[in-house]
C-alpha cells in the first residue's frame, strides 16, 4: 500500500491569496484621457462572468490539487499557472474590447492593483513549482519568453494599443531607447570593471592573507553607505578634477553624470566579487592541488586548469549578485543625471503618473530576472562540467 503524498501548504496559500486580491482589488482603470481621473473596475465588471469564472476556477483548482496531492499533481498545477499567465494579456485585451469604443481616441486603460498582484503571486507560484519539480532555470526563462512573444503579438495586432503603459512608451520611444543604452552601459561598465579589479584584489589577498580581513571590512563598510550619499560625496572631487584638467571635460567626466555613477557602482560591486572569489579559491581542496602538482603541472597550469575551473561556479554567483545589485542601483543614479530607467521613475513620481513609474520600473525588474536566470544557468553549466 503506497503512502499518501505530503500536502503542499505554500501553493494553496499563494493561490487563495491571489484569488482574494483578484476579487477585492481593481483589475483595470478606464481613463478618458491622461489627465482626467479614471474609473476603476473590478474583475467581474472588467471581464464579465465567463472570464472571471475561468480565472477563479484555475486558482481554486491549483489550491485543491496542492491540498490533496496526487501523482503528477504539481505538473497539473504548473499547467494551470501557465494558463493563468497566458490569460493575463488576453484578459487585458478583452477588457479593452469591452470598454473602449472607437469614438474614444484618447482613452487609456491602466493595469489595476489586482492584475499586478496576480502577476506577482503567479511568479511566486512558478518559483515554488520550479523547486518542487526540480526544474532548471531554463524552464522559467522559456515560460517568460513565450509570454513576451504573446504580448508582442497582441501589441503588433494593436489589441493593447489603448493600454496606458504602451501609450507612455509610444510617446517616449526615443527616450526609452536612450535610457536602455545608458542603463546597460552603466551596469556593464560597473560589472566589468569590478570583475577586473575584484579578481586582482582577490589574487593579492591570496598572496597576502593577513590583509584579507581588513580589506573585506573596508569593502563591507562601503556597502553600508547609502547609494545617494555616495553619489553626492563623489560630486565635489570630480567637479574639482574636471575644472583643473580640461581633458576630463572633453571626456564628459564631471561632478554629475555617468562618471560618479560608474565609480559608485564599481565601489558597491567589489564586495560580492572579492568575497566570493576568495572563498572559491580557498575552498579548493589541498589534496586536489597536490595531485595536480604531482602530475608535473606548473603553478600557472595548476591555477588555470585546476583551481579556477573548480572555483568558477562560486565566482559566477558573485557576478550574479553584483549584476542584480548594479541593475537596481543604477536607477538611483538618474538623480545625478546619469540616465537610465530611473529617469522615468522620478519623472513619474514628480507628475504623479503611475504608468510612467511602471515604465521605468518594469524594465529594471525584467533585466534583473534575466541576469539572475542567465548567470544561474552559467553557474550550473560550470558545476556540471566540474562534476564530469
Amino acid at each position: 500500500m503506497s503512502l499518501p503524498l505530503p500536502s503542499n501548504r505554500v501553493i494553496p496559500v499563494l493561490a487563495l491569496l491571489a484569488l482574494a486580491l483578484l476579487w477585492s482589488l481593481d483589475f483595470v482603470t478606464i481613463q478618458p484621457n491622461r489627465i482626467a481621473p479614471g474609473n476603476a473596475l473590478g474583475l467581474l465588471a472588467a471581464l464579465g462572468p465567463a472570464w472571471a469564472l475561468l480565472l477563479t476556477g484555475l486558482l481554486l483548482a491549483s489550491a485543491l490539487l496542492a491540498l490533496r496531492p496526487q501523482p503528477g499533481g504539481h505538473w497539473l498545477i504548473l499547467a494551470a499557472v501557465w494558463l493563468l499567465l497566458l490569460q493575463l494579456p488576453l484578459s487585458l485585451a478583452w477588457s479593452i474590447e469591452r470598454h473602449i469604443d472607437a469614438d474614444m481616441p484618447y482613452a487609456r486603460v491602466g493595469i489595476g492593483a489586482g492584475c499586478w498582484s496576480l502577476l506577482f503571486l503567479l511568479g511566486l507560484l512558478l518559483i515554488e513549482l520550479q523547486q518542487r519539480l526540480r526544474l532548471s532555470r531554463a524552464w522559467l526563462l522559456g515560460i517568460v519568453a513565450v509570454l513576451i512573444m504573446l504580448l508582442w503579438s497582441l501589441i503588433r495586432q494593436e489589441w493593447l494599443e489603448p493600454l496606458a503603459l504602451l501609450r507612455e512608451y509610444q510617446s517616449r520611444r526615443g527616450q526609452f531607447a536612450a535610457a536602455l543604452y545608458s542603463h546597460l552601459g552603466l551596469v556593464g561598465g560597473a560589472v566589468g570593471c569590478s570583475l577586473l579589479f575584484g579578481a586582482a584584489i582577490a589574487l593579492l589577498l591570496q598572496r597576502y592573507p593577513g590583509a584579507q580581513k581588513s580589506s573585506i571590512g573596508l569593502l563591507s563598510f562601503i556597502q553600508t553607505i547609502p547609494s545617494l550619499a555616495l553619489f553626492g560625496l563623489l560630486i565635489a572631487p570630480l567637479s574639482y578634477l574636471s575644472a583643473q584638467f580640461p581633458v576630463l571635460q572633453q571626456l564628459n567626466i564631471r561632478g554629475i553624470g555617468w562618471a560618479p555613477a560608474l565609480l559608485a557602482l564599481i565601489a558597491y560591486s567589489l564586495l560580492p566579487i572579492v568575497r566570493n572569489t576568495c572563498v572559491a579559491l580557498q575552498a579548493v581542496e589541498a589534496g586536489v592541488i597536490e595531485s595536480a602538482r604531482g602530475m608535473g603541472m606548473s603553478p600557472v597550469q595548476v591555477f588555470f586548469q585546476v583551481r579556477l575551473p573548480l572555483a568558477m561556479p562560486l565566482i559566477i554567483e558573485g557576478v550574479r549578485v553584483t549584476s542584480i545589485q548594479a541593475i537596481g542601483l543604477t536607477a538611483v543614479a538618474a538623480l545625478i543625471g546619469a540616465g537610465g530607467f530611473g529617469t522615468f521613475i522620478f519623472q513619474g513620481l514628480g507628475q504623479a503618473a503611475m504608468d510612467l513609474i511602471i515604465l521605468g520600473a518594469l524594465p529594471i525588474i525584467v533585466l534583473a530576472l534575466l541576469a539572475d536566470g542567465l548567470f544561474s544557468l552559467l553557474a550550473a553549466r560550470f558545476s556540471a562540467g566540474v562534476r564530469q
